[in-house]
């Protein structure tokens, strides 16, 4: 996994970039905001939450490797660990979340660590959760140097079925396909389903 994402510098990058005034003004986050509720992922682990971008919109709990971001995101009030926090929290419980979320994360790795991060995590989701995964398409993949690996459909299908998940729906958001190449907040989506045993 590529150390830049545990720097002090990724930390006050991402604050930043959210509190940019032109953001505020124009409340860019609204539709992604608006995306994740209409997911309705119920209780979710947002695996890599950040500074917690995505937590103020789901109910959930976040975990990341950069202490900043995570002392940032419990500033704004929101439940967040490191993994050994979390390891160790009341919410380390087999099953315990109806959803793992897991945006913009998987490309600041190689796909074998995204298969490992993964195989961490998914004995807290429950049989019948789901697996999101949400990553940049082109035009952001190369906005950010600490991306290590392009992860487009194709990739996060075989991620998901690589630890027996089935694939149930793959989308492009906010806009068509295309309009990643130019705009880098356009988002592959891709969403795995965790068999409920028979």
């Amino acid at each position: 996994m590529d150390d830049g994402t545990r720097s002090e510098e990724y930390a006050a990058r991402l604050q930043r970039r959210e509190e940019a005034r032109w953001k505020r003004w124009l409340d860019v986050q609204a539709p992604y905001r608006w995306h994740l509720r209409r997911l309705d992922l119920g209780f979710t682990l947002d695996v890599g939450c950040g500074i917690g971008r995505n937590l103020v919109a789901i109910e959930g709990v976040g975990v990341d490797h950069n202490p900043i971001t995570v002392d940032l995101a419990r500033d704004r009030g929101l439940a967040a660990y490191t993994p050994a926090e979390f390891a160790d929290s009341q919410y380390a419980v087999a099953g315990r979340f109806d959803s793992l979320l897991l945006a913009h994360v998987v490309e600041h790795m190689t796909g074998d660590e995204a298969a490992a991060l993964l195989a961490g995590y998914l004995q807290y989701l429950r049989p019948g959760g789901r697996v999101v995964l949400i990553a940049p398409q082109e035009a952001g993949f190369r906005s950010d140097e600490t991306h290590v690996e392009f992860m487009d459909h194709s990739a996060l299908r075989a991620l998901l079925e690589q630890h027996g998940l089935e694939v149930i729906r793959e989308y492009s958001f906010p806009f068509l396909r295309p309009i990643g190449r130019v705009l880098r907040y356009n988002e592959f989506v891709s969403v795995g389903l965790r068999r409920a045993a028979t």
